[in-house]
């Protein structure tokens, strides 16, 4: 079964930078397009961006363009969100899931569970 971790959170101040990393392990282990989500303190989960299976194709939501950038690394298993210019909006729990899509197409239509997340805070 295919798990995915994500790791690389923390604490940044505003207009600093952090790249996430979700790290594909288990017996199931493959690389499969992934979505990132984001889930601010007391609002819905919302879509950040997916890349296709090669990485050939990413998307992000209006709010993310420009600023973050999804990308991959399919000998690691890993795909990673580079994120800068942060704000303290940005802050929250983000996740990583299988999403529909193939090696050259993404969308946010998760095809997986929800793992624990990493924790991102933008503060002074």
């Amino acid at each position: 079964q295919l798990q995915l971790v994500e790791s690389g959170g923390g604490l940044v101040q505003p207009g600093g930078s952090l790249r996430l990393s979700c790290t594909a392990s288990g017996s199931g282990r493959e690389n499969r397009p992934i979505g990132w989500f984001r889930q601010a303190p007391g609002k819905e989960r919302e879509a950040v961006s997916c890349i296709s299976t090669t990485g050939s194709r990413t998307n992000y939501e209006d709010a993310f363009m420009g600023r973050f950038t999804a990308s991959r690394d399919l000998a690691k298993y890993t795909a990673y969100l580079q994120m800068n210019n942060l704000r303290p909006e940005d802050t929250g729990t983000y996740y990583c899931i299988p999403v529909l899509g193939n090696d050259w197409a993404c969308t946010f239509n998760v095809r997986g569970e929800w793992g624990q997340g990493t924790q991102v805070t933008v503060s002074s």
